[in-house]
This record gives C-alpha cells, structure tokens and sequence, in this order.
C-alpha cells in the first residue's frame, strides 16, 4: 500500500475530473467547516435559538454522511474521476433521512415525543434507509470491521435478545440512545473543532516549524534524526491527533534521515510508528477519543489532561532513550553541525525558556486578574489588544530570518533563526491550553476562540511578514491567506467524516448494549473466563482492544470496548479489593485502543512508514510494537498505582518523587526490553533490573503486604470519617449485598467527595445516599448523578447493600521508602557494568 493509499483512505479517494463536481465537494467540506464553527459560537442563540445540541448532532451526521457517499469509493477498483449517480442518491438520501426526524423534532416536537418508542410507518422506513445507509458509509470510509461489528449488535438485539423491529429503529436512530447519542455529540461539539484548530495550524505552516525546530536543537546527537523524530511526533501529534496522518507528515523528512545516520529501513519506520501512535496521548489536544472520556467519565478536559500528562511524558522519553541506546548499540552519530551554537548562544537560550515558562505560569496569572480588575466591561477589548500586539511582536521576529521550506532536510537548521521563524506558531497553543486550565471554558468555547485566533493568523502572517520586510504588499498576499483558509477549513472538514460516522456507529453498538443488557452477560463471560483475576481481565481487555483496533479507528474501539470493559474492569477490581478509578480504566482502554495502530498484521501507521523507509511493513509493525512495550505496561501500571494519574498525591515532595520514580522505571524498563544499557546486559541483570522496575512503579505491593495500608472501621462511622476530609478527596469503602442474579457479592469502591458543609452531604452529593435508620449503615438510593456512581450501580450494588467498612489510611512511613531498594539494585547493576565497558 503506497503512502497515498493510506493518506486516501483516511480523507476519501475520490478525485473528480470535472471541476464542478470537483468544487462542490470543496464547497460542501468548507461549508461544514464553518457551521461547526458557527454553532459552536457563544452568540448562536441570538440568531438561531432552535439550533440546540440535538439540532447539531443531526446536521453534524448529515455533513459527515453526505460526503462520506461522494469522497469514498464503494470498491477498489470503482472510478474515481467520476461520482456515479447511484452515489449521489446514497448521499441525497442519507440526508433526507436525517433531515426528516430533524425537521419533526424542530416543528413538532410535542407530537414526535409522543411516537417515541412506537414509530409510525414513515418514520419506520426513514430509520431502516438510515441505519442502512450509515453502515455503508462507514463500510467506505473505514473498511468493514466497524460495520460488521454494528450488524452483529442489530442481529442480537433483533434474534439473540428478541426486540422488535420497531423498538431496535426507535432505539438506534429516533432517541437519543443510538447513532445520535453522547458520542456523536461529542464529535459535534468538541472533537470537529480541535480537528479544525489542528488543521487551521497545520496550514499555516506550524507542523513544517516543529519538525524543523526538533532537528535543528536534536539532529547532531548519536541517532539524531531519530531523537528528532520523536520529539517533532510529539509536537505535531499534539495538533493531529492521527496516528497515520502523522507518520506521513513527519516520517517523509524523518525516516529518510535515520536511514542515512545508519538506522535500517525497519528501525526507522518502526521509531517513527512509535513516535506518531504516542502522539494521541499528548495532552492538550490528543486524539478524538479523549473527548469522549469527558462525558463517559464525567469529568472536566482539564481533568483529562491532568491524567494524561504524565503517562505520555515518561512514554515518549522512554522512546528517546531506546533511540539513545539503539545508536550506542550500532556506534551511529548524529547529523553534521553546520551551524553550531556558542556556548553564550546555549545559556541564552536556555535563560530565554526559563524566563517564558516562568512568565506564563508566575507572571501572567496574576497580571490577567489585575487587567480583568481594571478592565472592567472593556476587558475583553484589552485582552485582545495585548494578544495582537504579542502576535505582531514575534511575526516581526520572524521577518527578520528566512522563511522555512518545504523541502528536504539535507542538513542541519540553525537554531536560533528555525527558532525565530514560527514562534507566533506557539502563541495560539499557549491560548487553547490557558483558556482550558486557567480560564476554565468548555473544551469547544476554548478550540472556537483559539480556532478564530488561527483564522486572523492564516489571513495576516503572509501581510505582515511582507509589511516588515519591507515588501510592496499586493493583493496576492490577502488571496494567499484566504486560500490557505480555505484549505485549512476543508482539510479539517476531510479529517472529520471518518470520525463523524465512527461515532454514530459506535453510538449503535452502544445502544445494542443498552437495549440488550448484554453487558451484564460478558460480566458474567469475563469473570469465569478470568476467574476473577483482575489481572486476567485487564490482559483480556487488552487483547480485545488490540484485535478490534486493526479494524477499528481509535475513536470507535474505544467507544465500543469502553463502554463494555470499564465497568466490568471497575467491577471485577472492586471484587478483588481494589478501588479503580473510573478514568483509570477508560485510560486503559484508550492506551491499547492506539497502540492497535501498529500492531500487525494490520497496523495502517507501520504500513505508512514502510511506504515511506520501503522496508517490510509487517517487520516494521513488530519493531514498532516491542518499542511500543514500555507505553504497553503504563496501564497495567496505573490501574494499581494511580498516582501515575495524577490522583491522591498529597504534597509537592510526592509529586517529584512521582515523576523523578516514574522516568527512571520506564527507562531502566527500555533498557530491559533492549538488553543494553550502559553495555549489553546479562541475563540475570535484566531480570534484576525488572524486579527494581516493579518497585519504582507499584512500590506499595510489597510495602502494603508488610504494612497494611487501611486500618478498617465500621461502616457506621463512615460519615465521621468524611467530615474528616474535604472536597475533592477520596473516600474509600467496603460494601456487601446480593445482586439481582442472586450472588453475594463483597466490594471495594473509592469516590471523589463533593461539596458540603458535614461529610454526610459531601457523600450524598456524590449521588450514593447512605442512612442508618435500620441499624447498619446501608446504602438507601443510588442517583446516576455521576459517571462514578453509575460505575458502582452498575457493579450491581443497589438499596440494602450494607457498608461494612470505611477504609482510612495508616499513619506509617511511606510506601516510596521501596524506593532505596530499587535504587540501590539499579546501582549495584550499573557499577557492574562500568567494570565491563571499562575492560
């Protein structure tokens, strides 16, 4: 498959011959473009009040459907010069279907409430030819895994569970339980705009700025294309979100480069694989199925991005340091130094960082409150001046250097001028990540005004770059703008209609389960497969996210294992005395939902990357793999110790010695799987070194056998014990009943404590009602207030369950003090080896 296949596949591969059929589908992308962008306005109401999110849901799929039919071919070998007439009806008609419910919901809302669940005959056939035809489209768009997938779910909900074919139609296109439930919604809401803001960035220049900056500070150390690689993946994954669409970008200027320092064909795709499929777990954009975790898990973005930080940290600088040690391994270097910094230069710059990071985090906070405090009602007007002239500031910065090309890197860039020539690329990252964190908006209020940022910058930079360059400006440079506007605009467009029908498929899965009760029966199925080994079923989970990702995009498998998996693996740890986190086992799920990018035989990213090196891709997807090890094991690691997560650490000390304990797990880890550290390593040292790795990681396991974490009280006095802690902490407890299935059942379960004046409201509020009036401590009713409470619903506890105990932590000495072990076998093992390379 050639590296235009792949790109095809993932944006349609169909190429008008006619220019006005050419166009439409331009104007079709660019007009879907900016009703996203426009629904997603904090203004819209104003203007269009009947345009609410059930509105936008359908108008998204219409959009996505539509071109789905005109942008994909049906076969291989159909034209594709050419859209057939059969496929402009398909397109039509997807529409109409769509359109027809939309359109009752818009002008008689009451009427259609009332057929809810008992479809006339019109909206019978309207919901077949709809449900039929989205399946093609995904058929098209995304090959036929998910499709089959969705057709298995009809088939039980129709013959396995014996629904009628009235109440499958209702459920899976009229309410909003099927293709327009939460995951479409998300897809319309907030995933179509970091897609856009992606693309919008892309365009203006910023991917070819990253790749370049990482090369010109990386590229003349040992193996330095490949550490180049690593970090431009990261970068650029950051605004793609695409595991394939960023191996082609980056991996056309990286692989080639590795290839020349010494790198093999396989290695060199396999790095650039590893590099590109980690990129959707950088925080702050991600990849779209991040999103959805917002409202699967319930939680805020910024939470999501608090989760996320570390595990995509510590992965990618255990990726640069196999590349470290596969070019100590062959004796590579890096790339010539033409232009080689001073040692002046290097503090300079080094200074220059500090000094940025410290304004952005000490600095402006609190100038942006004052500025809030004095600006008054022309705040925002202030706000925007200052911005602009920031903007105009670094684009005259980068006037004073050339302009990157496009072309290929035959040697090193300068630092100092690649720096220069883009920074006005990172002002509007740092106004996305601000508005999300510090500011506090929605992730689509933040995504819209970043992507209005990206739109002044995409019709200004050429101008002003002229401007100060002292350049006659012309019109040329305003049509430029526009048209890369225009290309910005349609691209994102392009990169949305595979996800826009993922999600509505996935929607369909989703609402088979919820139609069938099907997932009670895999509980069952996973529990006596496994035994009840929560290890078992996180490794069962993991295989099936693995085999269903060579199918399914990322979005989709983790909409369809999730909603399967995580409550089960919630369930399943609780009954093994172990409180999992809700988010901690959608981040499981969503970690080998990626990973399935690069595993063989299938693997789209390792075939991309093999058209890129011509080396073999199934070899190239192995090698991409067994790099892909160490971000394989941080689930596993992090459904036992969640402080990898972010979550329970207490104080600043512990937060460094979780980031300090976590980095150097994963690279003595990496070392491991490449049998070489500081000299090739025995046998024996490998295996010791593991066992310290396992310390650095979860070093409560032996340290909680020795001294037990939880000393257990009564669970009469759990409300006690929660007017001892505050909001936001975790409450950790010990539940027994009998579910419906007549089994008693024992679980541990952990909340997050809301809001409250006494720790019976902090709990309550959480949505689980506890009383004692009978005598024991019982819970009275659950609320689905909370994706968390739902989790434990769901684990079958319901009212008369009795709390046994409420768990409180032990004062005694760290479970971190495993860490002079580890340390100490780290360094017996190191001191053995410098008598080897020394010898």
């Amino acid at each position: 498959m050639s590296n235009s296949q792949i790109l095809e596949q993932e944006t349609g591969n169909r190429k008008p011959s006619n220019p006005r059929v050419a166009n439409f589908l331009i104007y079709l992308a660019l007009s879907w473009s900016i009703f996203q962008l426009y629904v997603s306005s904090p203004f819209i109401l104003e203007f269009t009040p009947w345009m609410n999110a059930d509105m936008v849901k359908h108008f998204h799929l219409m959009f996505a459907g539509s071109l789905a039919f005109l942008s994909y071919l049906p076969l291989a070998r159909s034209p594709k010069h050419y859209i057939p007439i059969s496929d402009w009806i398909m397109s039509m008609l997807i529409i109409i279907s769509i359109f027809y419910f939309a359109y009752n919901q818009m002008w008689d809302a009451k009427a259609f409430e009332m057929r809810l669940g008992v479809p006339n005959e019109m909206d019978l056939w309207f919901s077949i030819i709809g449900i039929i035809l989205l399946l093609e489209a995904t058929r098209r768009s995304l090959g036929p895994a998910l499709a089959i997938v969705a057709i298995l779910a009809l088939a039980y909900a129709y013959f396995g569970a014996d629904k009628s074919i009235n109440k499958i139609v209702s459920h899976m296109w009229i309410t909003t339980e099927g293709a327009f439930g939460i995951a479409i919604g998300v897809s319309a809401s907030m995933v179509f705009l970091f897609v856009l803001f992606g693309a919008l960035l892309e365009q203006a220049g910023a991917g070819n700025y990253f790749i370049r900056v990482a090369f010109s500070l990386m590229g003349h150390f040992k193996g330095g294309p490949a550490k180049a690689a690593v970090v431009s993946s990261a970068m650029t994954g950051m605004i793609s979100g695409s595991s394939i669409a960023n191996v082609v970008t980056t991996g056309t200027f990286t692989i080639p480069l590795m290839k020349k320092v010494g790198f093999s064909a396989e290695k060199a795709g396999a790095i650039e694989v590893a590099s590109s499929t980690n990129g959707q777990l950088t925080p702050p954009i991600m990849g779209a199925a991040a999103f959805l975790m917002v409202e699967y898990v319930g939680i805020p973005f910024t939470e999501v991005i608090k989760h996320a930080i570390l595990p995509a940290l510590i992965s990618y600088i255990a990726l640069i340091y196999i590349v470290h040690l596969e070019a100590l391994k062959a004796n590579m270097q890096g790339l010539p130094q033409t232009n080689k910094m001073t040692r002046l230069g290097k503090l300079i710059g080094l200074v220059s960082v500090i000094l940025v990071l410290s304004f952005l985090t000490w600095v402006l906070p609190p100038l942006m409150d004052f500025i809030k405090e004095i600006g008054g009602n022309y705040t925002l007007e202030i706000i925007m001046v200052l911005l602009f002239t920031t903007y105009t500031v670094l684009v005259y910065f980068a006037s004073l250097v050339p302009d990157l090309t496009d072309d290929e890197i035959t040697e090193l860039p300068p630092v100092g001028l690649t720096v220069k020539s883009g920074l006005h690329y990172l002002l509007p990252v740092v106004v996305l990540v601000w508005l999300l964190t510090v500011e506090r908006l929605s992730p689509e209020l933040s995504a819209f005004w970043a992507s209005l940022f990206m739109i002044f910058i995409l019709l200004t930079q050429k101008s002003l770059l002229d401007f100060f360059r002292g350049v006659s400006s012309n019109t040329s440079r305003i049509k430029e703008g526009l048209i890369d506007l225009k290309s910005g605009f349609v691209n994102g467009a392009k990169n949305m209609i595979g996800i826009g029908v993922a999600t509505a498929v996935a929607g369909i899965i989703v609402g088979a389960v919820s139609l069938t009760g099907i997932g009670q029966v895999i509980i069952g199925f996973v529990e006596l497969v496994s035994g009840g080994n929560i290890f078992l079923i996180l490794l069962f989970t993991a295989i099936i996210s693995l085999i269903l990702g060579m199918g399914l995009p990322t979005t989709a498998n983790y909409i369809v294992v999730s909603s399967l998996m995580a409550p089960i693996i919630v369930s399943l740890g609780a009954a093994n005395e172990i409180a999992i986190p809700l988010i901690a086992a959608h981040m499981f799920v969503f970690y080998f939902g990626i990973l399935a990018d690069d595993t063989p035989p299938v693997g789209l990213a390792a075939f991309a990357a093999a058209a890129i090196s011509k080396g073999d891709p199934i070899k190239t997807g192995i090698q991409g793999f067994t790099y892909d090890i160490r971000t394989a094991i941080l689930p596993f690691v992090f459904i036992f110790n969640t402080q990898l997560l972010m979550i329970d650490i207490d104080n600043t000390f512990e937060f460094i010695l979780v980031i300090l304990s976590s980095i150097l797990g994963m690279m003595i880890f990496a070392a491991v799987t490449q049998g070489y550290w500081l000299v090739k390593s025995k046998w024996w040292e490998n295996i010791i070194l593991l066992f310290a790795v396992f310390l650095l990681f979860r070093p409560g396991y032996l340290w909680d056998k020795i001294t037990p974490p939880f000393e257990n009280r009564p669970g009469s006095e759990i409300f006690q014990v929660a007017d001892t802690m505050k909001e936001g902490d975790r409450l950790q407890f010990v539940v027994s009943g009998m579910t419906v299935d007549d089994i008693n059942r024992t679980y541990t379960f952990s909340i997050s404590l809301k809001e409250g004046e006494t720790g019976k409201e902090r709990i309550n509020n959480t949505g689980l009602q506890l009383d004692d009036i009978f005598g024991p401590m019982e819970v009275a009713y659950i609320a689905s207030s909370s994706k968390e409470i739902e989790a434990i619903n769901k684990a079958g506890v319901d009212s008369g369950w009795i709390v046994d105990f409420v768990q409180v932590q032990r004062n005694r000495l760290p479970k971190q003090i495993m860490f002079i072990p580890a340390l100490l076998i780290i360094f017996f093992i190191g001191w053995q080896q410098i008598g080897r390379k020394e010898d």
